[in-house]
C-alpha cells in the first residue's frame, strides 16, 4: 500500500470540511476522487500534501507517517501535486519552473543547477514544452500552464502525484492530450495518481477506481462504471445516468 488515510477529519471553526474519511491507494493505481463542489476533495488533498494538519486522524506513505509534516518534507518523501488554478512562478521561464521541481524533490543535496536544467529539459520535452523553455510562465496558454504543472510535479521524482482538476478550462482536444500525458506518466515513470476531476468522460476513460465524497464523507468506492451508475451516486452528485 502506497498511501493510507486513516479516519481523517478537518474542521474550520464549526464547519467540518472532511469527516472521518479513510482510504488507501496501491502503487501504480490511477484513482479518481469525485464529488460535488464543497465535498471536501481539495481539503483532503491539502491534508495529504501538508497544507493543512488534520484535526484528527493519521496519514501514511508506505510505512512512514506524514500527518502534519510540512509540504517540502512530504515532497521529499515522494508526494507531489498540481493545483486546480495553475500556480507557476509567473516571472520565471518554463525551464526555471521545472528546475525548481527538480531541486525540491531530489534527495541529492549537492546537485548543481546545471544538472537540474538537464533534468528539467527532459521533463519539458516529455510534456511537449521544450520549445517553450525560455518563455515566461505567465505567457503560456492555459493548456501549456497545466502541462507545466504536471512537468513540475513529475520533476520531483514522486511516488504519488495528486492531480486537482487538470482538465478545467480545456477544450476536448486538449483534454484528450492531457489524459494521454497522465497515462504515459504512469506507464513510463511508474507513478501512482490520485485525481480530482469533474469531467466524467475522463474518470471513465482514465481511472481504475473511484472514491466519492459528499459533505466531507466518503460515500462510495469502486470501479468507475459501477460507482458512477449507482443510483445513490446519481442522486447525490451526477443527476443522471452516465451512458
Amino acid at each position: 500500500m502506497l498511501l493510507k488515510v486513516d479516519s481523517v477529519s478537518m474542521s474550520f471553526g464549526g464547519l467540518k470540511a472532511v469527516n472521518d474519511v479513510s482510504l488507501s491507494v496501491e502503487r501504480g493505481e490511477i484513482v479518481g476522487l469525485i464529488g460535488p463542489n464543497g465535498a471536501g476533495k481539495t481539503t483532503l488533498m491539502n491534508m495529504i500534501g501538508g497544507v493543512y494538519k488534520p484535526t484528527s486522524g493519521r496519514i501514511f506513505v508506505e510505512d512512514v507517517e506524514i500527518t502534519g509534516l510540512k509540504p517540502n518534507k512530504i515532497c521529499r518523501l515522494g508526494i507531489s501535486r498540481t493545483f486546480q488554478i495553475p500556480r507557476p512562478f509567473p516571472d520565471l521561464t518554463a525551464l526555471a519552473n521545472v528546475c525548481i521541481g527538480v531541486l525540491c524533490g531530489k534527495t541529492r543535496p549537492h546537485m548543481s543547477y546545471t544538472e537540474a536544467m538537464l533534468d528539467a529539459s527532459h521533463f519539458l520535452e516529455f510534456f511537449g514544452l521544450f520549445g517553450k523553455r525560455n518563455t515566461l510562465a505567465r505567457d503560456l496558454t492555459l493548456y501549456e500552464m497545466r502541462a507545466l504543472e504536471l512537468a513540475r510535479a513529475l520533476a520531483t521524482t514522486p511516488k504519488l502525484i495528486m492531480i486537482d482538476e487538470v482538465m478545467a478550462g480545456l477544450n476536448p482536444g486538449e483534454a484528450s492530450k492531457a489524459i494521454d500525458l497522465v497515462q504515459r506518466m504512469v506507464e513510463e515513470y511508474h507513478v501512482t495518481i490520485l485525481w480530482i476531476e469533474h469531467v466524467m468522460k475522463v474518470i471513465m476513460e482514465a481511472t481504475e477506481r473511484v472514491i466519492v465524497l459528499q459533505y466531507g464523507q466518503k460515500i462510495a468506492s469502486g470501479p468507475p462504471r459501477e460507482v458512477i451508475n449507482d443510483p445513490k451516486i446519481i442522486d447525490a452528485y451526477l443527476g443522471e445516468k452516465i451512458a
